[in-house]
């Protein structure tokens, strides 16, 4: 019995000098939650979820703008926006093109000087060629009730009818037409390729969907556009492929515009690939370089059972679907940055009760570690 309990100390001995020993190389044997519960910093500013689409671009627009004012020029920022839910009908770009419409109208209507004022023009032209169209109608109609039924129908005098053509052109187009050409500071948007920057020149009606001051252009191929006046640029799902051609052009933006230009925004990134970057050497010094030095100042992703939302300077705010709570969400956790995946489904499972005590012994972190292992 003696020669057993010694052969079961030397192996409990034997298994705990193995778990410090790995634990040297990949930490200590965590349970599920501990690494939210245990880091986690809450903030007393929470992140709302915003009402539609809508209110979420100016929400974001506003937090790069409040950015780049607290942080001066030439600053750098990232948006995500994905309300997919896992779902990959459509790619990225095409899912937010809606969003990123809006929201480039709104940040542009914040930071570039005279859009608003152009914007408040055509909105009064459009109020007083209503105001016109009206008096013109009512004139007809006056002209045409004074006839008599027996006299040959008057012709609408030409001059007459051209002006109506031309105040209903002026509220179709939003005050947009007849308006001289936008001159003052350029908004460029980069897209992926050629083809999407193409399309966008196609379905992005310019002065109406968004301001006349947006520009479209493709990281790929050379640049003919003149970019002298840029002060905002827009990175429009940047991919892994093109992550040579989106550091030099923001490098040369940079270096030819110095303080004019106000502020970088790159929208749904994804320039770590492990087929193209790869998640090595090169993979890292492209995050050394470019994506850490990006401030994450809007962010909203959609769960199959909430949401997960911060706004800058806020706190990563995660919500849970509930009927009782006002709006139907209630707020669960809050983050000082960015949690992971896995970490968020654990924030929602421990607000659940769901998955074992935290409580464990050697024998549950053996068998945890052995699990783990084996995944490998």
């Amino acid at each position: 019995l003696d020669d057993m309990n010694m052969s079961l100390s030397v192996v409990v001995w034997c298994i705990l000098l193995q778990l410090s020993t790995v634990g040297a190389f990949v930490g200590p044997v965590k349970s599920p939650h501990n690494s939210i519960v245990g880091t986690q910093k809450l903030s007393s500013v929470v992140t709302e979820l915003p009402d539609s689409l809508d209110d979420s671009a100016i929400i974001a627009a506003q937090a790069c703008a409040d950015f780049a004012d607290a942080n001066g020029e030439m600053g750098r920022c990232r948006v995500d926006f994905d309300t997919t839910v896992g779902d990959e009908t459509f790619t990225v770009l095409k899912s937010s093109t809606e969003f990123m419409q809006k929201f480039v109208s709104a940040l542009c209507y914040s930071m570039i000087d005279g859009l608003q004022q152009r914007r408040q023009d055509e909105l009064m032209r459009v109020a007083q060629a209503r105001a016109k169209l009206k008096r013109l109608l009512e004139l007809d109609q006056q002209l045409t009730e004074g006839e008599d039924d027996d006299e040959e129908e008057s012709e609408i005098d030409e001059e007459s009818r051209k002006q109506r053509d031309e105040l209903a052109e002026i509220i179709k187009s939003g005050g947009t037409s007849g308006a001289a050409p936008w001159d003052g500071p350029v908004a460029r948007v980069y897209f992926p390729d050629e083809g999407n920057a193409a399309l966008a020149q196609r379905d992005w009606k310019l002065g109406t969907d968004v301001p006349a001051c947006v520009e479209f252009t493709a990281c790929g191929g050379i640049v003919t556009q003149d970019t002298s006046r840029d002060e905002l640029l827009f990175f429009f799902c940047p991919q892994a492929s093109e992550s040579e051609n989106v550091e030099r052009i923001l490098l040369q933006a940079e270096e030819e515009r110095g303080t004019n230009l106000k502020l970088t925004v790159f929208v749904n990134p994804n320039l770590v690939d492990m087929g193209v970057t790869g998640y090595g050497y090169a993979g890292r010094l492209l995050r050394e370089r470019l994506i850490d030095r990006l401030q994450q100042t809007y962010y909203l992703r959609t769960l199959a059972w909430g949401a997960l939302t911060r706004k800058w300077p806020d706190a990563f705010s995660v919500w849970q679907e509930d009927e009782d709570a006002p709006g139907g969400y209630r707020l669960i956790s809050t983050l000082d940055r960015l949690p992971s995946n896995p970490e968020v489904e654990d924030i929602y499972d421990l607000e659940n009760q769901k998955g074992e005590s935290k409580e464990q012994g050697i024998i549950g972190a053996l068998g945890e570690f052995v699990d783990g292992m084996m995944k490998l």
